[in-house]
């Protein structure tokens, strides 16, 4: 999620699929271009949503938390976690991506007055001024009971453009820096990095980064659980698709072997889909359902103090994806198999979009599920859930309005939410409560944290 995202070329060719149908009759509608799900202007101006569904806003930026902390701005990607004492509750782990040129959204308040609550091993750096990186994550718990916030707190402050992460099966939350900063001339320390986060964290945790698992414009992790191993996207035109196979399953502390996916027959492939005179392979060279063999190569000086890991994995055949962003795992309802899914925010003919599924084996398969035909359609997919029903939701970061997509199994895209709010910010961070009745998504500025409930049973048919 990158500052300069909305300064592209968009062109219109039609490549995909839309979705006509899940129309809902009789109120004021609000319909997104692809003539999608219906949905009903909301009078606060806040959420337009389908018939029948309703929002609660859980937090918002810039107020005081349970432990005195202030509420970090540009709240991003987020997991949902069960809590340990009641069904009733669950845990929201939390990402700021507050880059290092953000000038609000503080946790320490005005002149960074809390500053002094915070010892030096939990603030992970400090800017070259001395004044600190506010970047992080906050815990939250929900009364999923009684629809509200019960306490919300700083767990792990001091670093840059939390952008993305993913959930671990043993309950934390991987945050990854999506900022690569340089020591001394840029930060006192270097950044690009993941951090470890426990959901049961009562406060701030130490700042320590998972050095191992690389240095690069991280965005979002995904784990197999089976495995262990944790798979990772990269927001760059240029970037890679990882996995870090750790040396103990459960540990990533203790180290491991860091890897780029390659295509078996296509060595250093650019899978962009864009024209050549763009830096692609010419418009259409992938087709929505076409299948790769995969493999995966070694990296090596993956903490790459030069930035240059992707450069070098791709001389080496490991593929290009064009902006890697949101990222899931999970089993579709009817399958015995699990997937990773992540999105190409800026991948596509039209550069608006590609859906990725890789499924793991004893030869991996890389398959494009979907591609945006245009911004009407999809525009600019940023994170990603798997919904307990089989759909994804597709946060769009585009250029207009905004709008939570769902794209079914086979290829359709429908509009589950719009941001009505005047600043027309990104949706990020979506993801279900453990029983699957909640979903949680954030709008990042002004900085909302939304839970949505509703009639999921009518998506799920």
């Amino acid at each position: 999620m990158t500052l300069t995202r909305r300064e592209f070329v968009r062109n219109a060719q039609a490549v995909g699929l839309f979705y006509a149908g899940l129309g809902v009759a009789g109120c004021a509608e609000a319909k997104s271009a692809n003539k999608g799900m219906a949905l009903i202007k909301d009078s606060k101006k806040r959420l337009d949503l389908p018939e029948g569904f309703s929002y609660t806003l859980v937090s918002e930026t810039g107020g005081k938390m349970t432990d005195g902390f202030f509420r970090p701005g540009r709240p991003d990607g987020m997991a949902c976690f069960p809590h340990p004492a009641s069904a009733d509750k669950c845990i929201l782990m939390r990402n700021h991506e507050n880059w290092i040129n953000v000038p609000n959204g503080s946790p320490f308040g005005k002149g960074n007055e809390l500053l002094d609550r915070v010892s030096e091993s939990q603030l992970y750096d400090r800017k070259t001024d001395g004044s600190p990186f506010f970047g992080g994550v906050t815990k939250i718990v929900y009364d999923l009971k009684n629809g509200r916030m019960e306490s919300d707190h700083l767990v792990l402050t001091g670093t840059a453009a939390n952008c993305a992460g993913g959930a671990t099966p043993w309950g934390s939350w991987l945050t990854c820096e999506e900022q690569m900063l340089r020591a001394p001339d840029e930060a006192q320390k270097y950044h690009g990095f993941v951090f470890e986060t426990p959901s049961a964290a009562t406060g701030l945790i130490d700042a320590v980064p998972l050095k191992a698992m690389g240095r690069f414009a991280h965005e979002a992790a995904a784990v197999d659980p089976a495995t262990g191993i944790v798979y990772m996207t990269e927001d760059d035109r240029k970037g890679l698709f990882y996995r870090f196979i750790p040396k103990v399953k459960g540990d990533l502390t203790k180290g491991g072997k860091l890897q780029a996916l390659a295509i078996t027959d296509w060595k250093s492939a650019v899978t962009n889909n864009w024209p050549e005179d763009w830096g692609g392979n010419g418009p259409g060279r992938i087709k929505a359902g076409q299948e790769f063999a995969a493999h995966w190569i070694d990296l090596d000086d993956v903490e790459s103090p030069n930035a240059d890991l992707a450069e070098r994995g791709h001389k080496a055949g490991a593929a290009y994806f064009c902006r890697g962003e949101g990222m899931d795992y999970g089993i579709r309802p009817g399958s015995n198999a699990g997937e990773i899914f992540f999105n190409c925010t800026e991948g596509g003919t039209s550069q608006t979009g590609q859906v990725w599924k890789y499924t793991p084996g004893d030869t991996g398969m890389l398959t494009l599920i979907y591609e945006s035909p245009g911004a009407d359609t999809l525009d600019l997919c940023d994170n990603l859930a798997l919904a307990p029903w089989g759909d994804l939701i597709l946060c769009e970061d585009g250029k207009g309005s905004q709008y939570l997509r769902g794209l079914t199994p086979d290829g359709k895209i429908y509009d589950l939410a719009k941001n009505a709010h005047k600043d027309e910010a990104e949706f990020c961070g979506a993801c279900f409560s453990p029983d699957g009745k909640t979903m949680f998504v954030n709008v990042q500025n002004p900085g909302f944290t939304y839970a949505i409930n509703g009639p999921w049973e009518t998506l799920r048919a």
